[in-house]
């Protein structure tokens, strides 16, 4: 169809012209919806951000979901889009370094190798000298070494993005220039309108690809998307005469520490490009002027002088040269630097493809999954760190921009484990933050709210400690854990997401939506999994039946919205209400041998097992408030959550506190949790992700096969699994630990990649789970994992490595009496 004929009605509408959108029109088209799609851009493809973006690309990731968009990506411009359309896109395939001048960067660098070697990369560790033979012109002094990706290279970004238009149209993708969309609303039937001069399209789905503009343009369907364009600067030099006679083009270099940002050849001209680590610069935190086409702003030297003069220094022949070309440019950043691909919060078929600070090194890896969630309803990859739902009405505008000057000052600093974002925080602190601060609790944030992560003792201070090594906090996570083992811990668990669903409905509703058998008796406990079309999790979660209609269900925190989309739209007309406790109402978690015996003195109820089984809750009351008492455990022990609402709990804890005194109870956080769950065997989210089956993370004994709900075929496909979650112990050498993605081989080729490792300090091994090729699964499968770049023996286990036969969350009040 010609560029002039105007649809009134499409499939799929995506408002924008840059890499993202075109990437995603090129996707759709071969995932069969291209003559369905519509393509609007208001003036240029790629007049916006793409065009003056850098261009380059790297294996340099330690992101496992990240790596696979990239490998693709290179693949696509080094060959593939060009053989598919016939348009040139320019690549340059010149490879690139990541330098380190510290142990820490070096670190940093071994754990991304073991992700690469994971991923099938062509990357190496190499030392300053063999940077230099293919590099002759950087100044090395200080370098310790590097990291060689020769595959890397560059890019014209609007040449790509041209080469994916064609590939779009010749699937039957209509693209529509110098058309602006005006306004997005949905109809009462759920469609969705997309206003423009030349008329209105009514389409299934709306994709926001805006860039710059995708806030705004939220704003017009009552969404607040969560980005702030930051400016960013790089630098063109004359040209270079040492360049002329090169017989290959330089590799691109990243140098985080000393120039904070990359240097590379740009034909026989010299490109420096620079994230400045301070007073970054942001623009239209309120509206992106629409006129706007092609736009730069002009460079603001004293911002990045010291880095442009360390950039003279380290390429010496680049000093005397001029600057030819500066530019200038917004780029968009959300708050936590990653894009936002997905669905947006609270509507249907309205998806997110913008805020992607990096589009060209990510863009189309990224549309193409975004694409198979469209058409299939599930990306390939796990997208949770990209979903648009992972945050909430807390990340107002100003919160935004003070959110995304952080991101930016950290472009180019090390990515340690566990890093803790600061600035802007507590949006959402729990009754207990100051009292648990005050006892030393450095706390982290999850979906907003504010969760410790463990509680300083004695001369270790209270804040983060940063290594990819083992440090004197791993002790103090030891003794939590010990805590907890041998006395009684507690933990506030206020961040969880807690739902009530309740109606003449809600039982039905609940039992299509979920794998497992719905709870019975009023409260009775299921541990269970909502799926998707596909057959793969949306999210792991408790139900715990209140009353004939009453649920009450308990999941991860940053797991809330997808929980109320998914609920909201499937109800299909279901009689029901569904309302979010997670504000209202706190949560403790009190686990341990003396938990009885502490919660029995602040509680008349009994607390045998005769009188409150295993896996029940009960309403109960402590310190004179009524709340909900779960018998389940998170850590393996006998323990009980305890939800309440908010008021109610700064005097429980202390009234356990003071009841656990003489028991020896401890705060712990987040890190023990997670140590001793690991412990126990018990798969989280980094294990329960979009990408995978029931089936394939070995949770079956969850999913019941005499009832029907949604993707209960896909999911109960034993024989169709491509991979399975394995549990592994792995040797410690009692300082690396590894920290996930690390690739697990067998008989020296890679089978699989962890997901999670942590040291169990119960058991002194490191344990992991890891998705791994059928053949390798077997218990007692001998296997090596590549931690830091160095092989360690591995072994798969068949078992729990604590409490294997699970009887200590039973115990009974007569056994302990006993003990």
């Amino acid at each position: 169809m010609a560029e002039t004929a105007f649809p009134t009605q499409a499939r799929v509408v995506i408002v924008g012209g840059g890499v993202m959108g075109v990437g995603l029109a090129y996707h759709l088209g071969h995932e069969g919806w291209g003559p369905d799609t519509v393509l609007l851009e208001k003036a240029e493809l790629t007049s916006g951000s793409t065009w003056h973006a850098a261009g380059q690309i790297t294996h340099s990731t330690s992101s496992y979901g990240l790596g696979r968009c990239v490998d693709y990506n290179i693949d696509l411009y080094s060959g593939a889009l060009e053989a598919e359309t016939g348009q040139p896109v320019t690549w340059h395939g010149c490879g690139s370094f990541r330098l380190a001048y510290t142990e820490d960067e070096m670190d940093w660098l071994r754990h991304t190798l073991s992700v690469g070697r994971a991923l099938g990369f062509n990357i190496e560790l190499v030392s300053p000298d063999r940077v230099a033979e293919l590099h002759p012109f950087y100044n090395l002094d200080g370098v310790l070494g590097a990291l060689h990706t020769p595959d890397d290279g560059h890019v014209d970004p609007t040449n790509v993005t041209m080469s994916m238009a064609a590939g779009a149209r010749a699937k039957g993708v209509r693209i529509l220039r110098q058309c602006q969309a005006t306004n997005i609303t949905q109809d009462r039937d759920g469609s969705w309108l997309v206003e423009t001069p030349r008329g209105t399209i009514r389409c299934e789905h709306v994709v926001n690809a805006g860039g710059t503009y995708a806030r705004q343009m939220g704003e017009w369907s009552g969404l607040q998307l969560p980005m702030t364009s930051m400016t960013h600067h790089y630098f063109v030099t004359d040209e270079v005469p040492q360049f002329r006679d090169l017989d290959r083009e330089l590799p691109v270099i990243r140098d985080d520490k000393k120039v904070s940002g990359y240097i590379r050849m740009e034909q026989n001209k010299g490109l420096i490009g620079i994230y400045e680590k301070e007073n970054p610069n942001s623009v239209w935190h309120d509206h992106c002027p629409w006129e706007y086409e092609n736009w730069l702003f002009e460079a603001d030297y004293d911002r990045v002088m010291p880095y442009l003069e360390e950039s003279l220094n380290r390429m010496p022949i680049f000093a005397e040269l001029g600057i030819t070309r500066d530019v200038h440019g917004a780029i968009s950043h959300p708050p936590d630097g990653n894009p936002l691909i997905g669905p947006a919060p609270g509507v249907h078929n309205y998806w997110c493809c913008c805020g992607t600070q990096i589009g060209i090194g990510w863009g189309p890896g990224l549309t193409r999954e975004l694409a198979r969630w469209m058409v299939h309803g599930a990306a390939g990859i796990s997208m949770r760190e990209f979903d648009p739902r992972r945050f909430g009405p807390y990340a107002t505008k100003d919160w935004q921009v003070t959110k995304a000057h952080e991101d930016y000052c950290l472009r180019h600093e090390i990515p340690f484990p566990h890093f803790n974002r600061l600035a802007g925080r507590p949006v959402k602190p729990s009754p207990l933050h100051e009292t648990l601060a005050a006892k030393g609790a450095v706390h982290e944030e999850v979906f907003g709210f504010e969760r410790p992560r463990w509680f300083a003792r004695g001369d270790v201070p209270a804040v983060d400690q940063y290594s990819f090594r083992r440090s004197q906090v791993d002790e103090i996570i030891a003794e939590e854990v010990r805590a907890v083992r041998e006395r009684v811990g507690i933990m506030d668990v206020t961040a969880f997401t807690k739902v009530e669903v309740a109606g003449p409905d809600a039982e039905a509703l609940l039992d299509r939506l979920t794998a497992n058998r719905m709870p019975r008796k009023t409260g009775s406990i299921t541990l269970t999994h909502m799926l998707n079309r596909a057959g793969t999790i949306e999210l792991e979660t408790t139900i715990v039946r209140l009353g004939p209609d009453r649920f009450y269900l308990v999941c991860a925190a940053f797991f809330e919205q997808r929980l109320m989309d998914h609920l909201t739209q499937h109800r299909d007309g279901a009689e029901i209400t569904i309302t979010s406790l997670s504000e209202a109402w706190g949560a403790l978690s009190l686990n341990g041998p003396r938990s009885r015996e502490v919660l029995g003195a602040c509680t008349a109820t009994p607390l045998d097992n005769a009188s409150f089984r295993w896996l029940s809750g009960q309403e109960i009351e402590v310190a004179g408030h009524k709340l909900w008492a779960l018998r389940m455990s998170y850590a393996g022990e006998l323990g009980w959550e305890l939800h309440m609402p908010k008021a109610a709990l700064l005097q429980v804890y202390e009234a356990l506190w003071q009841a656990g005194t003489p028991h020896g109870i401890a705060d712990y956080g987040s890190f023990a949790m997670n140590a001793m769950r690991m412990e126990k065997g018990f798969k989280g989210a980094g294990e329960l992700t979009n990408e995978v089956t029931l089936a394939e993370a070995d949770v079956l004994r969850f999913a019941r096969t005499d009832k029907d709900y949604l993707g209960r075929d896909k999911t109960l496909d034993r024989d169709g699994a491509r991979w399975l979650c394995t549990y592994l112990e792995i040797e410690p050498d009692g300082e690396i630990d590894g920290h996930g993605g690390e690739a697990v081989m067998l008989d020296g080729r890679v089978v699989g990649a962890t997901a999670s490792v942590a040291y169990g300090p119960t058991m002194g091994k490191i344990l992991a789970f890891a998705y791994l090729a059928p053949e390798a699964t077997a218990p007692g499968t001998a296997l090596e994992v590549v931690i830091h770049g160095t092989p360690r023996p591995a072994r798969v286990l068949d078992a729990p490595a604590y409490d294997p036969e699970s009887r200590l969350p039973r115990t009974d009040a007569a056994l302990e009496a006993a003990e």
